[in-house]
């Protein structure tokens, strides 16, 4: 008997002592929840404020005409750089939140994986950047290879294909660049953006040197001549 009251007693004590701690712990989740709650709502309004705001300045339309818009909706993507902005100013809001809520419950972990977080997306938007850059540099050097083709009088068969080979190779080499910043198998991607360089390298040294051979021969035989006179 003397047994059992000493456990229940123990038990009682144990409950007790653990009510205590939940008592004493209950401000900070109340606190917690209340600034999650407040932290999201203002993450969502800001985000929405800043896609709007960007939108009103045009800046959807400066994208739009450099092409950039066309090559994304080529494969399926709606792209809006104002909603695009609008959604990382709101998740690095909510981003902040979070780092705020768990710190207020002193989960030092959580903390430091969602400072990680918060400090990896200045490499987003640097990404985002150097695609675009690349996608409008692919679209005006497509363009520029194009009209010099015509100038020089090559065939439309050739000279559509070289323009499209100018301006994906500028894009890809825009996407390495971007997966490089993003720290994605960045060991794996400067492998594959040698190999890509070298193959271009290739590439151009075979297509000048099938291309140019009738002309560097009568180069080479104007010259002959030249010497011999």
């Amino acid at each position: 008997m003397n047994y059992l009251n000493l456990w229940g007693a123990t038990i009682v004590a144990s409950l007790q002592n653990l009510w205590i701690q939940l008592l004493g712990f209950l401000p900070q989740i109340l606190g917690a929840i209340i600034v999650l709650i407040v932290g999201v709502i203002v993450a969502g309004m800001l985000g929405k404020l800043a896609a709007r705001v960007i939108a009103m300045a045009k800046v959807d339309n400066l994208v739009q005409s450099t092409g950039v818009t066309d090559e994304f909706r080529k494969i399926g993507i709606s792209f809006s750089l104002s909603k695009l902005l609008g959604w990382i100013v709101k998740w690095f809001l909510i981003i902040a939140t979070l780092i705020a809520v768990v710190d207020i419950l002193n989960i030092g972990q959580v903390t430091l994986f969602l400072q990680d977080v918060a400090l990896y997306i200045p490499n987003v938007i640097a990404a985002i950047v150097i695609l675009t850059i690349g996608i409008v540099a692919g679209n005006f050097v497509r363009q520029v290879v194009h009209k010099a083709a015509e100038a020089s009088k090559i065939p439309a068969t050739a000279a559509g294909p070289l323009s499209a080979v100018a301006k994906w190779s500028i894009i890809i080499f825009a996407l390495l660049a971007a997966l490089v910043q993003l720290h994605v198998a960045a060991a794996l991607i400067q492998t594959l953006f040698t190999g890509f360089i070298a193959m271009l390298a290739i590439a151009g040294g075979l297509a000048f040197g099938l291309g140019g051979q009738d002309k560097a021969r009568a180069w080479l035989d104007r010259l002959d001549r030249e010497i011999r006179s």
